[in-house]
């Protein structure tokens, strides 16, 4: 497969890169980069007193479960997750059991601030099913009572299209009532329907590119199109906290995979300049194609990629740059075009741009955008192509309503007062939560904003306390995160109201000064 590949991309030798180590050492900023030209970001090291205290807590936890399995063994506490029958002893085992001590001594204490069942529209406020445990969160159990009016901090709901007005929403029940709402085929068969074509007319118009395809699934978007563009003899450079659907798409093509350090341009040149001298493992021959692979905004950091030093590396060593824009779509830019828009450059020196319609456009499935040429391969090459059920009609019309009003097509000026008060709340909330001592994460453009929690057991007291205060709110730790960064990530959106934050962030002043949770040494 030729589309993503340089021509002269395999004659680059080492002779070719004329860079002295020092050198790039100095302009950290990276290639033909101002300093000016990347935004600001907060990444502050918590207190010494603070890790110790975080990795004591886990150490006494872990001793504590260790004991308990002991009890376990001697039959005098009850064992409940899932166990081999005695007559598969003898069997290959199904369930690893040391495989299974996190989830049965760490996770299972804490389990109740997790996979909470919602009874309404995820938007601003929201209902919660409450729910009870009789038995130390093995099981649950509904109580019938219904949490009213819980601020919702926790959606990916940035623009506020997770909406329920008729007039919004009357097209897409037209679309339904015509379409039905299965297509129940895929879209190399008779899966390609008038509104699929149309949704992807809007979405390259909407990129400023050449072509697009859409998916009915973001993550497979990820999983099932990046073994279609490359495989063995090919380099992945990933960012070390790429997403978990990026990670599995590399693993499934079969490349080369090697992992640079979080927006570190330094590292990400020096892992180029050495591949490009060493060439592919054993054989030393050209790597066929050389794949960078990073986020617009990540979601557990609310960093922004360094886009316009990532595509002055790309050309000087003849690499190609897949950009997921999952988070960073309709979510930041004056027209809500994502990064490459933050940053004023073009979407051409974008190789793959890819990006998901469940945040903020406040629907389902995915896209692949770029030239014409990668495009018409993927429609014959991808597996979700190929394989998986083609979109949901009415879930295409919700996208496309939501494109034309961020565009100003459908004849208002509603997508630009929602991209406008999507930045006016990220910016308000950030520097209040900065302000009030909390250690955050992130860019200041950046509509996610972790608040660093650190310590186990203060980070199930936050989510508890908080609820209790009707404040639903994503508490995120080891091994999603490094375990000493537990932390609560807070989504903002442009239907959070002033009232709605600040009652948030009054609450939050609160719980934060009552659990001790201000670390931030810049106060």
């Amino acid at each position: 497969m030729e589309t993503l590949t340089h021509p002269d991309q395999n004659g680059l030798k080492c002779k070719d890169i004329h860079i002295c180590h020092n050198t790039t050492q100095k302009h950290v900023g990276g290639p033909g980069v101002t300093s000016g030209q990347h935004r600001q970001e907060d990444f502050e090291k918590a207190p010494m007193h603070v890790a110790v205290l975080t990795y004591l807590g886990f150490g006494i936890v872990t001793l504590f479960g260790y004991f308990r399995d002991f009890l376990r063994a001697v039959g005098l506490e009850k064992r409940n997750l899932a166990q081999e029958r005695e007559e598969q002893k003898e069997f290959v085992p199904l369930y690893q059991d040391f495989e299974n001590f996190y989830t049965r001594n760490l996770y299972m204490r804490v389990r109740d601030n997790w996979n909470r069942p919602l009874c309404s529209l995820p938007g601003p406020v929201i209902d919660l099913m409450e729910r009870v445990s009789d038995d130390y969160n093995w099981t649950f159990r509904l109580t019938g009572r219904t949490i009213h009016n819980v601020i919702n901090m926790g959606s990916y709901n940035y623009l506020g299209f997770a909406e329920n007005t008729a007039d919004y929403l009357e097209t897409v029940a037209d679309k339904a009532r015509h379409y039905g709402v299965g297509v129940c085929s895929t879209r190399q068969e008779t899966g390609t329907l008038d509104i699929h074509v149309e949704l992807e007319y809007l979405v390259a118009r909407f990129l400023g590119v050449e072509s697009s395809m859409v998916f009915g699934m973001g993550f497979a978007t990820n999983s099932m199109n990046i073994p279609a563009l490359v495989g063995k003899g090919c380099l992945i450079l990933s960012d070390e906290l790429n997403h978990t659907s990026l990670i599995l798409g590399a693993r499934l093509s079969g490349a080369t995979i090697k992992v640079f350090k979080h927006n570190d341009m330094v590292h990400l040149e020096k892992e180029l300049r050495d591949s490009i001298c060493s060439g592919q493992p054993r054989t030393h021959r050209p790597w066929r194609k050389i794949l960078i692979m990073v986020e617009g905004i990540y979601s557990m950091e609310g960093s922004v990629v360094r886009l316009p030093e990532l595509i002055a590396l790309k050309k000087r060593y003849k690499a190609c740059l897949y950009l997921d824009e999952a988070h960073s779509i309709g979510a930041v830019g004056p027209g809500g075009r994502g990064v490459t828009e933050l940053f004023g450059v073009n979407p051409a020196d974008v190789d793959v741009m890819m990006g998901t319609f469940t945040k903020s456009f406040g629907a389902a499935g995915g896209y692949i955008a770029g030239k014409k040429e990668l495009v018409d391969y993927l429609r014959s090459r991808s597996h979700s192509a190929m394989y998986t059920s083609s979109m949901s009609p009415p879930i295409a019309e919700q996208i496309i309503r939501a494109i034309k009003c961020i565009t100003g097509h459908d004849g208002s000026t509603e997508g630009i007062r929602r991209i406008r008060q999507l930045a006016e709340n990220t910016r308000y909330f950030r520097a209040k939560v900065k302000k009030m001592g909390f250690i955050i994460y992130g860019n200041d453009d950046s509509p996610v904003v972790p608040i660093l929690l650190y310590m186990p057991g203060k980070v199930v007291a936050f989510a508890r306390e908080m609820l209790e205060r009707k404040i639903a709110v994503v508490v995120v730790g080891f091994p999603a995160t490094p375990i000493t960064e537990a932390r609560a990530r807070f989504c903002m959106s442009a239907a959070h109201t002033k009232d709605m934050l600040d009652e948030v962030l009054h609450h939050l002043d609160e719980v934060g000064d009552a659990l001790g949770l201000k670390f931030s040494r810049r106060k």
